[in-house]
């Protein structure tokens, strides 16, 4: 994903100490989240893919666009470009126009080529797996990374989106903005083997309940505990 965190590199610097009650709330949105949603990290993403390099480039076109969208375009883009040696190769004209529909399209065109020349040069057609590797690659930050990782891999990885920045706020888990903030905040309140489910829950749980706008408060299952719950 042409995401701006690629800047980043691993490991964060994580806080080495959650305040006790910080850490108890969070081990209780995750109880209730699972019991809510349920699934695994890979069950809970919405992107169509059969293996990490078709994950890589799904989650590339998916910045600022839908998954469901993003699930039209796949199938044709895979047939033509099944591997990172073709994908590489691609005429722009002809890759820029299947993906058009995902918006900001030459950019993520030119992202695609650029990650795919260097899984076909530098690591022999095989998307790697470490975060160092992975952020390494044209257009891919720390988000996608963690997607990557936790989604194709069952590798720790926490990813954060607008959704889980929102709802990681609205709730008190994190008082940072910026994504990669907010990670290191909740890789310290969890243990790694949750991250990559507690995102994809807290996304379904920001699409649905804690949307941007107004949220649905009333609805919520954590509004008991959570600080910045309003009125029923």
């Amino acid at each position: 994903m042409a995401d701006c965190t690629a800047r980043f590199h691993y490991p964060l610097v994580v806080p080495a100490k959650a305040s006790l009650d910080r850490r108890r709330w969070a081990r209780l949105v995750d109880q209730r989240l699972a019991k809510e949603y349920g699934g695994t990290a890979r069950s809970l993403c919405a992107l169509s893919w059969h293996d990490p390099f078709e994950l890589l480039v799904a989650t590339i076109l998916s910045a600022q666009c839908t998954d469901a969208r993003v699930n039209q375009v796949t199938p044709e883009l895979f047939a033509r470009y099944p591997n990172p040696a073709k994908l590489a190769m691609a005429d722009d004209t002809e890759l820029e126009g299947l993906i058009q529909p995902t918006g900001f399209f030459r950019s993520k065109a030119r992202s695609l080529k650029g990650m795919a020349a260097a899984v076909a040069e530098r690591f022999g057609g095989e998307v790697p797996r470490s975060m160092e590797d992975l952020v390494s690659l044209p257009g891919v930050g720390r988000k996608t990374a963690n997607v990557i990782r936790s989604v194709a891999f069952d590798l720790p990885g926490l990813p954060v989106d607008t959704h889980v920045g929102r709802v990681a706020r609205r709730l008190g888990l994190t008082d940072n903005e910026s994504p990669e903030a907010v990670e290191a905040d909740l890789m310290a309140l969890l243990a790694e083997s949750h991250w990559g489910a507690f995102s994809g829950r807290v996304i379904l749980h920001g699409r649905s309940i804690c949307v941007a706008r107004r949220a649905r408060c009333g609805d919520c299952l954590l509004a008991d505990r959570c600080p910045s719950a309003g009125p029923s």
